[in-house]
């Protein structure tokens, strides 16, 4: 029986998964890769390093699936959005460190078109709004203070791009609409990057990759790849829009949340392009063939969940590893009164705030650690409720049920929080890979492997449902305080 492969190529490692015929993940490697942090708000990644990662795993479990006899019957792609990488065509090699989706280098560079009117050409243009999170501020910056000269030879791309070049030997360099879609390029109403936000941004359309469906064959391995030579690759879609494809959210109106560095809120909104709802994002989820309208999501990104998490231990060191944090929580019944707001890096949906800064509200003598860590799981829950609420308040469709993953996911406490903040149930699924799954579906219906979302959705598998079960009163009063205390925390930063 033969398998599909998917890279997951996150934020803080690679994670490579070996999928067969009946959804199950029947083989992992992971590794990690370093962060660089120049000064306070800034973020970075060696290209290379990733790329090495994504070398070590792939020939990890190819090494193991050649022992076990079981043949690679294609790979897919799902990586971390918004991050932007610059290379040579000619030499193969980075000319930066890669900016992540977290870095706030731009915030200034935003705030200034702001000033100038541009916030509705790029909404409507683009489905975003203009916040340094995404990648044409990024790639502005890149070419200007970055000293990358925009040359013939000059490759631009989301770190999809940037693995599709070397999986290939530099002979594709492409992308697909749910990553493009991120880059603040790209015209949701053509389906084509944006010569006007090029232009604003000084982006030489030369350089960007080439847009094709999400699934489909972009191109084959080369020969002295981590792979066999000519495996497929079929399947590429930015890691949120692959969860909600892994969660098989395929009709308008399902909806799921992956709790992971950052949580990500998005709701299939059906192959019609919807109106912009304030506080959230307009976003390509995928294109399944040539052709074929898209699919289309709202979003809500939330900018610190699981990196909260690894706040307490680096920052704080109030808990020696992230599998504490539960247990530490569930240990009090509340957290007495106690409000923490992970605004680190600012507040993405549905606040766009990056000028918000992290607030721990309402300590007295008696609060400890336990207490904080409660909060910090709360957090998760409540900023999750905050799109909820703007999807639905929005005119978007009722959502009546919320799959979840990511690593948090699995903290019981979270998901009972969560279906009592929301009046609703919560579905963990069977598979924390949902991510990486989504990559292999999409890749294994781009080679025939399954034959239809239909066959998909009855490969989907649920872990637990968890139903509110408290009194909602009490959460919305509970609620009420959180939204007091994000209040404290907007427009905290002074401006240059």
């Amino acid at each position: 029986m033969a398998v599909v492969l998917a890279i997951d190529a996150g934020t803080t490692s690679v994670r490579t998964v070996a999928v067969d015929e009946g959804g199950l993940v029947v083989d992992t490697a992971q590794q990690d890769f370093t962060q660089h942090f120049p000064r306070p708000g800034l973020v970075e990644h060696d290209a290379v390093e990733i790329w090495e990662a994504v070398a070590g795993t792939l020939a990890a479990i190819r090494g193991r699936m050649e022992e076990a006899g079981t043949p690679i019957a294609a790979v897919g792609i799902t990586d971390q959005r918004e991050t932007i990488v610059a290379w040579s065509a000619d030499t193969g090699l980075p000319l930066h460190r890669a900016i992540v989706w977290q870095d706030r280098r731009t915030t200034s560079r935003c705030e200034a078109l702001l000033n100038m009117g541009h916030l509705d050409l790029v909404r409507e243009t683009t489905g975003l709004v203009l916040d340094p999170y995404f990648s044409a501020s990024k790639i502005e910056w890149l070419l200007g203070d970055g000293g990358v000269g925009a040359d013939t030879s000059l490759r631009l791309g989301t770190i999809d791009s940037w693995l599709l070049w070397n999986l290939t030997g530099g002979r594709v360099h492409a992308t697909e609409p749910s990553n493009a879609s991120r880059t603040m390029l790209f015209d949701l109403a053509t389906g084509a990057w944006s010569g006007e936000m090029c232009s604003l941004f000084g982006v030489p359309m030369a350089s960007l990759p080439e847009i094709r469906p999400s699934s489909g064959r972009f191109g084959v391995t080369c020969d002295d790849g981590p792979l066999p030579p000519g495996t497929p690759v079929s399947g590429i879609a930015g890691d949120q829009q692959a969860a909600l494809f892994g969660q098989a959210c395929f009709d308008a109106g399902e909806a799921k949340n992956t709790y992971g560095t950052g949580s990500f809120v998005l709701a299939n909104m059906g192959s019609t392009l919807p109106d912009p709802v304030d506080g959230l994002l307009t976003t390509v989820a995928w294109t399944l063939a040539e052709g074929e309208a898209p699919t289309y999501a709202l979003e809500g990104s939330v900018f610190a969940t699981g990196a909260t998490i690894q706040w307490l231990r680096d920052g704080l060191g109030i808990i020696d590893s992230a599998a504490e944090v539960g247990p530490l929580a569930a240990s009090v019944a509340d957290t007495g009164g106690v409000y923490l707001v992970p605004a680190f890096a600012g507040m993405g949906s549905p606040w766009w705030d990056p000028r918000a800064r992290g607030t721990i509200i309402g300590l007295t003598r008696g609060s400890g650690r336990a207490h904080i860590a409660r909060a910090a799981v709360e957090a998760m829950a409540f900023q999750t409720r905050d799109v909820i609420d703007a999807v639905e308040q929005g005119g978007g469709p009722a959502i009546t049920h919320l799959r979840v993953d990511g690593g948090a996911s699995v903290m019981d406490l979270l998901l009972e929080l969560q279906a009592d903040l929301l009046g609703k149930p919560v579905t963990r699924s069977a598979v924390q890979e949902t991510t990486a799954l989504g990559a292999a579906w999409l890749a294994g219906l781009g080679e025939g492997f399954w034959s239809s979302t239909g066959e998909l959705a009855d490969l989907w598998r649920a872990d637990r449902t968890f139903r509110p079960t408290h009194d909602r009163q009490a959460a919305e009063e509970s609620y009420g305080r959180w939204l007091a205390a994000v209040e404290r925390s907007l427009a905290w930063e002074q401006a240059d």
